[in-house]
């Protein structure tokens, strides 16, 4: 494994003498806008091996994306060779249906500290969760980035991480739920995390139950999102979502297209630079 080719992978090519904050956000914006967010693998017959080898191969050589237990282990690891102070830490999503955070741990994260101040780098989350720059480990302060205002609360060492939602436009409401409009000034739970250190082979049990646990969104719905220079691209199951954020004040652009089986194909292609070896079962 090869950091350079990692870097071509991403099309990165600043410096990075330095395991500084303007590099890391750097690194971490090719890495979002060049890896999708996707479970293909589940829909192509493949399975996914948690190993950092597989991982790199898949992602890097094969120049496939990933969810977030491939794609936040692939940039532990860029992160780890180029120097910087990195750990894995493990977080609950919160369930909208439920109104509360997963029993078990169901996503990986990681924690980056720099001069003494921790950032929370986390590449795997996708579609309009998904931050864009590395966010300081600060509990209560609004921390606004072009996807939305991110922030973090802290309770007796339980980490809570929201987003304030924005608006949709969608310029021809057709029969297509777009999930999650929201109500201006809504708040958006995302996940739950504490700063306990943890290591790849915690998450091998849940990498083994995501792949055969019939009730799991991931199961259920093909997904491949990926964060854009303006906003994001989603094609889940045949339908591609383009969202264009702050489109107008505190409001995102949303297209909504319903596709068929070849355009899949092609916009997997031409859109998400993904070729899959094996058939897609959207």
């Amino acid at each position: 494994m090869n950091i350079q080719e990692y870097f071509g992978r991403i099309s990165y090519n600043k410096p990075h003498k330095d395991a500084d904050l303007q590099t890391l956000t750097a690194v971490f914006q090719h890495h979002i806008q060049t890896i999708p967010f996707e479970n293909l693998s589940m829909h192509c017959g493949e399975a996914i091996e948690l190993d950092l080898q597989s991982t790199y191969n898949k992602i890097v050589r094969k120049k496939r994306g990933g969810w977030c237990l491939e794609i936040n282990h692939l940039l532990f690891w860029a992160l780890q060779e180029l120097g910087y102070d990195v750990c894995i830490l493990g977080a609950h999503s919160y369930e909208p249906a439920e109104k509360g955070y997963t029993a078990e741990i169901n996503h990986i994260l990681l924690k980056v500290v720099i001069k003494g101040d921790s950032y929370i780098v986390d590449a795997g989350f996708g579609g309009a969760y998904q931050t864009w720059q590395p966010l300081m480990l600060i509990s209560g302060k609004d921390q606004p980035q072009v996807p939305g205002i991110f922030r973090f609360m802290e309770d007796d060492g339980t980490w809570y991480f929201e987003k304030v939602k924005r608006k949709h436009y969608i310029p021809e409401p057709g029969d297509t739920d777009f999930p999650d409009t929201p109500e201006l000034g809504n708040i958006r739970k995302i996940y739950r995390f504490t700063l306990e250190p943890r290591h790849i082979d915690d998450f091998q049990e849940l990498n083994a139950y995501l792949q055969v646990s019939p009730d799991n969104l991931l199961r259920k719905k093909s997904i491949c999102t990926l964060q854009t220079t303006n906003g994001l691209l989603a094609l889940v199951g045949w339908t591609l979502t383009e969202m264009k954020y702050n489109y107008m004040e505190d409001m995102d652009l949303v297209n909504i297209t319903t596709l068929t089986d070849e355009e899949v194909e092609k916009t997997l292609k031409d859109k998400f630079n993904i070729v899959l070896e094996n058939k897609l079962v959207p």
